[in-house]
């Protein structure tokens, strides 16, 4: 990987920003199908073995699917919080496999897309209070740019955005971050390249990235980690288990093992 420039300025925290959403860690996308959930459901799992209080609040008001991928029935989703019948402490259940408390979305359903943004800042208000209660939140947010999306990861202090090496992957991940470097200057945005053939060309593929934001944007959006591509990946979804906890010496596992520890270090 090549060093970045000192004359180019990162997207490293101002004061401001840090304060701003402290423990919250939003896992965004530019383009879906890249492994975002589970990338999310990954890290709070590793999070949460390290001694983490670790929420993770399923924030894909589209097409939510955190209580898939865990095989999780749960009683109440975010869904009943936006509806008024509950509140989002009551809506949280705990993942005891994982030792992790869960929000979940509404499965199936694009019925939260469209809230009015009022609704939604008084839900990013929300999710500010309960974070304080955890260590770290884990955001995972709906793939894309759209206004819903961008406004409930303002919630956060971190954002990850990850990426793969496929060229409509590399532009999507740009535009979220090129749109939330002019909604957020100062924003703390990292980058992980996911399902990468070896670290050599994960490392390639971020290049790519970083080259792009160097160029038209004059900004340096650090690498946080690289996941390499393993089988045993699409086998624990398929079997609706964490990689932690069906394959915890998986090359993959291993990965986001490494990138919690970077997280807890910020």
């Amino acid at each position: 990987m090549t060093s970045s420039s000192d004359a180019v300025p990162t997207l490293a925290p101002r004061p401001s920003e840090r304060q701003k959403g402290r423990n919250i860690i939003a896992i965004a996308s530019g383009k879906g199908g890249v492994g975002k959930t589970w990338f999310a459901i990954t890290t709070s799992h590793a999070l949460a073995r390290r001694g983490q209080r670790t929420l993770l609040f399923d924030g894909d008001l589209g097409l939510a699917n955190v209580d898939i991928q865990l095989g999780l029935m749960p009683r109440a989703d975010l869904g009943s919080v936006v509806a008024g019948k509950m509140t989002l402490n009551q809506a949280i259940m705990r993942y005891e496999p994982g030792g992790f408390d869960v929000l979940a979305g509404r499965s199936g359903s694009g019925s939260l897309a469209n809230i009015p943004p009022s609704r939604l800042q008084i839900l990013a208000d929300d999710l500010a209070l309960m974070a304080q209660k955890y260590d770290r939140v884990i955001l995972d947010l709906g793939a894309g740019v759209e206004k819903s999306v961008r406004h409930l990861a303002r919630a956060a202090g971190t954002i990850i955005v990850v990426t793969s090496d496929e060229p409509t992957s590399l532009t999507d991940a740009y535009a979220f971050i090129k749109v939330t470097a002019m909604e957020r200057p100062g924003v703390d945005v990292r980058v992980v390249i996911n399902a990468a053939n070896s670290t050599r060309e994960g490392e390639r593929t971020y290049q790519t990235l970083q080259k792009a934001c160097q160029g038209f944007l004059k900004i340096n959006p650090p690498l946080l980690g690289i996941v390499r591509r393993d089988m045993r990946v699409r086998e624990a979804i398929r079997n609706q288990t964490p990689i932690l906890t069906r394959h915890p010496n998986a090359e993959a596992a291993m990965d986001v093992e490494a990138i919690a520890a970077r997280l807890l270090s910020l």
